[in-house]
């Protein structure tokens, strides 16, 4: 601070010795020569702190010759202070003609510098082409302009700060900003950073108990994963609140807000940032109590593409708010990203796939399954690839796009398991015996232990080639398909002491070859069914090649079913 101070009153010293080395009165020094010489040599002796050569610049003809000495440098330093609160001077738009702008719409020999917005209405802060001290014409600040310089000092300049403080802290400069400028925003940080810890530790003392009665842990965690950044935000409204009682140039007061902006989309960020890791733990351990272990590997992959848009929308709108246009870069990065994504485009479909199969879960890793033609346990599901081991023991790399379309089946899945099986007897099977198989196999179905009785069957189905075939229907009470193995080994088993019980016997593939005189055929039984046919015919009974519609109108419900002698009968009536 002292070097500070020094340098000050150096630079102080310095411009009184020029000023004095001069000799002439601050009306009386030369101005430019174009209307943008005239602003740039103002602007440059203001800011350096020569309020004298500043004051040549002013058009001083309507302050009394014995007060332009005084009122001069005061009214030089007085517009500067205004210029920098209300008006962005751009020198270089102002025109470098002697005779100035001719198409501005104001009188010959006058240009428009700005309009200041004052609360007794529009200023414009003018320049005019005045007669020089030997009669050359020059450009200064226009006497009208100058002659409201104490109204609207009072309006924007620093007020009693500005009396009371020493000139050198007004006058000394460093990147358009004054020394007490510099003095007060490090005071403004120091302060800002005390009370935003003092403030964001008094909210969360005040809203922990009512948190603390809600029944989920979320709103604590919450609570908890934002005190960095509400911290951040209170510091950052106390140091932009406090900026503004600094009376910065209008041009570094643009370069403030553009920075506080910048930091507000930043706190915003870094608190997503941090809601986004409580969510994702949130999600892991539901992840966790649900027994899906291998969705939870997903789970970082999903926090980090979130932060990364999160991060990549902060970009767009710090970039968007510093005066930056996005949509340039936001087209090159949409051709540069549909580049990338045509070059690799079998990896994302691998990398959508994995994600798929995480989150819809066919299979899991442990599962035994079907994936088109093979069979395997899954060890794996990669980012890329399904690792399953086959029933070989080789362990088979399936990409992720083409294993999540193929048709998969989840043996893992099942809550039981289905015994299907046809059963074949021999042709020399009697009726009866049939009944007795069918009946005792249904009674071994339904008292079983390990076989679902609903449904549970034996049906005659048919008249094989060599066989009569029953067919066979039941669940097993197992997901295990080894316990599966053994109950349908135990059902077999005594599926055959009931056939060999019944005096029959499973078919086989054969042929058999009858002789003239042994048949098989029972020859009187033949014989009466040959003359009952004839009997018909002669009464025109024979009824094809279809039954006349009387006939089987009256043959209609003329047999009992059940059968005789079922214990499913219909009682009488």
């Amino acid at each position: 601070m002292a070097r500070w101070v020094g340098l000050g009153i150096a630079a102080a010293a310095l411009a009184l010795l020029l000023g004095v080395a001069g000799g002439r009165e601050p009306g009386d020094r030369p101005a430019g020569d174009t209307p943008r010489a005239a602003m740039q040599g103002y602007l440059s002796a203001v800011r350096a702190g020569d309020d004298d050569s500043a004051a040549g610049y002013l058009d001083l003809r309507r302050v009394p010759r014995d007060r332009r000495a005084d009122l001069g440098p005061t009214l030089a330093r007085q517009l500067g202070v205004v210029v920098d609160q209300a008006l962005l001077v751009a020198p270089d738009s102002l025109s470098d003609d002697p005779e100035g702008q001719q198409d501005d719409g104001l009188a010959p020999g006058t240009d428009r510098v700005g309009v200041i917005d004052s609360r007794r209405g529009p200023v414009e802060m003018l320049l005019q082409r005045v007669p020089g001290e030997n009669g050359t014409p020059v450009w200064k600040i226009a006497a009208t302009t100058v002659a409201q310089v104490p109204a609207l000092y009072r309006e924007f300049g620093y007020g009693r700060l500005g009396d009371l403080l020493p000139p050198v802290l007004l006058d000394v400069r460093v990147l358009e900003i004054a020394l007490w400028q510099w003095i007060g925003l490090l005071l403004v940080v120091v302060v800002a950073y005390a009370l935003s810890w003092l403030v964001a530790a008094g909210l969360v003392r005040l809203v922990r108990p009512i948190v603390a009665r809600s029944r989920t842990r979320l709103d604590e965690k919450l609570l908890d994963t934002a005190g960095g950044p509400l911290r951040l935000a209170i510091g950052l409204l106390l140091f932009a609140t406090g900026v503004l009682a600094l009376s910065l140039p209008i041009a570094v007061r643009q370069v403030f807000v553009g920075l506080e902006t910048a930091a507000a989309i930043l706190t915003v960020a870094w608190l997503a940032v941090r809601v986004i890791d409580v969510f994702a733990g949130l999600v892991a351990d539901s992840l966790t109590a649900r027994g899906r272990t291998t969705a939870i590997a997903m789970v970082p992959v999903g926090e980090k593409a979130a932060k990364v848009v999160v991060a990549g929308f902060a970009v767009i709108a710090i970039l968007q708010n510093v005066g930056i246009n996005v949509t340039g870069i936001l087209a090159g990065l949409g051709i540069g990203g549909l580049a990338v994504a045509l070059a690799g485009q079998k990896t994302i479909e691998n990398l959508f796939g994995g994600v798929t199969l995480v989150l819809d879960q066919p299979v899991r890793v442990g599962d035994f399954c079907r994936f088109g033609d093979k069979l395997g346990t899954v060890e794996e599901i990669g980012l890329r690839s399904t690792r399953v081991r086959t029933l070989d023991r080789t362990v088979v790399a399936v990409p992720n796009a083409e294993f999540s379309a193929l048709q998969l089946e989840n043996f893992a899945r099942r809550d039981r398991i289905w015994l299907s099986a046809t059963l074949g007897l021999r042709y020399e099977t009697t009726p009866d015996q049939l009944r007795y198989v069918l009946v005792e196999i249904r009674k071994m179905l339904y008292a079983h232990p390990r076989v679902d009785p609903d449904p549970a069957r034996i049906r005659f189905v048919g008249f094989g080639a060599y066989s009569l075939d029953c067919e066979i229907f039941a669940y097993v009470f197992t997901a295990d398909y080894g316990e599966f193995l053994a109950v349908r080994e135990d059902i077999y088993l005594r599926i055959m002491d009931i056939v060999a019980a019944s005096g029959s016997g499973f078919a086989f593939p054969s042929q058999t070859a009858y002789l003239g005189r042994d048949s098989g055929l029972d020859e009187a039984r033949s014989r009466a069914a040959e003359a009952e046919v004839r009997a018909r015919r002669e009464r025109g009974e024979v009824y094809f090649p279809e039954f006349p519609p009387e006939k089987i109108a009256a043959l209609r419900n003329t047999l009992k079913y059940p059968p005789d002698g079922s214990a499913a009968t219909s009682s009488p009536g």
